[in-house]
C-alpha cells in the first residue's frame, strides 16, 4: 500500500528537533530548579529564545507540557507493570527502576504547584495516582511489600533518589541506582521493624489543585 504520509518539509523537519531538544533541556533545567528562567531551559536546549516561545508562549505553557509529559509516561509504566504477570517483585522492583530512570514521576510531581493546572491534567494526575496505587496494592497482596508502607511514601522516595544529580556524563546515574537498591532491600517485605507514621495523601493531591488567584 502507498504511503500517503507526506514527510515533513526541511522547516518542519527543524521545528520537531527543536521541540524535542526543548522538552529534553527544560527536563533537566526544571527537575533541578522549577523557578528556574526560560532562558536558562533556552541555554541548555543551545537554541534561540525566540525559537522556544514560539513554541511555548509563556513558562506555564512549557511547565504544563513537561507535566503532561511526564504523566503520560508515569502511567505508561504503570500500566505495563499492572499487565505484567511474572515475579510479583521482579515486577515491582522492575517498575520503580524504569520510572526513576525515566524521570517521569518526579517530574510531575516537583512541577505540581508551580502552574495552574488545566482540567484535564488534574484528571490525568488522578489517573496516575489510581493507577499507582493499584500497582502498590497487588505488590502488599502478593506479599512482597511490606504492609507498613503508603503509596505517597514510594512518591516522595522517588522524588528524593531523582534529585540526586552530579556534574559529568554519568549525572549520578549509578548512585541513584545504588541508594535505590538500598530503598528496595527496605521496602521488600517483611522488612525490619515498624515505621513512624506517614505522609497524608492530601499533601500530594493538594498540588494538582487550582492556585487562588
Amino acid at each position: 500500500m502507498r504511503d500517503t504520509e507526506a514527510p515533513l518539509s526541511g522547516r518542519r523537519r527543524e521545528a520537531a528537533r527543536n521541540d524535542a531538544v526543548i522538552l529534553d533541556a527544560a527536563r533537566s533545567v526544571f527537575l533541578q530548579d522549577p523557578s528556574a528562567p526560560v532562558a536558562a531551559v533556552a541555554a541548555r536546549a543551545k537554541v534561540g529564545i525566540s525559537a522556544l516561545y514560539r513554541r511555548y508562549p509563556s513558562k506555564e505553557d512549557l511547565l504544563r507540557e513537561l507535566a503532561r509529559d511526564g504523566l503520560l509516561r508515569y502511567t505508561a509504566e504503570l500500566e505495563a507493570a499492572l499487565a505484567d504477570h511474572g515475579d510479583p517483585w521482579l515486577v515491582y522492583s522492575g517498575c520503580l527502576t524504569r520510572i526513576l530512570d525515566g524521570g517521569s514521576q518526579a517530574l510531575a510531581q516537583h512541577l505540581a504547584g508551580t502552574f495552574t493546572p488545566t482540567p484535564d491534567l488534574s484528571a490525568l494526575a488522578q489517573r496516575a495516582g489510581a493507577l499507582a496505587k493499584e500497582v502498590h496494592r497487588r505488590a502488599q497482596r502478593d506479599g512482597v511489600l511490606r504492609d507498613d508502607v503508603t503509596p505517597a511514601d514510594i512518591v516522595f522516595l522517588l522524588e528524593m533518589l531523582s534529585s540526586i544529580t552530579l556534574p559529568g556524563a554519568d549525572g549520578g546515574h549509578a548512585l541513584r541506582h545504588r541508594y535505590l537498591a538500598l530503598l528496595l532491600q527496605a521496602l521488600h517485605a517483611p522488612g525490619a521493624g515498624p515505621l513512624p507514621s506517614g505522609p497524608d495523601p492530601s499533601e500530594l493531591t493538594g498540588r494538582w489543585n487550582a492556585r487562588k488567584s
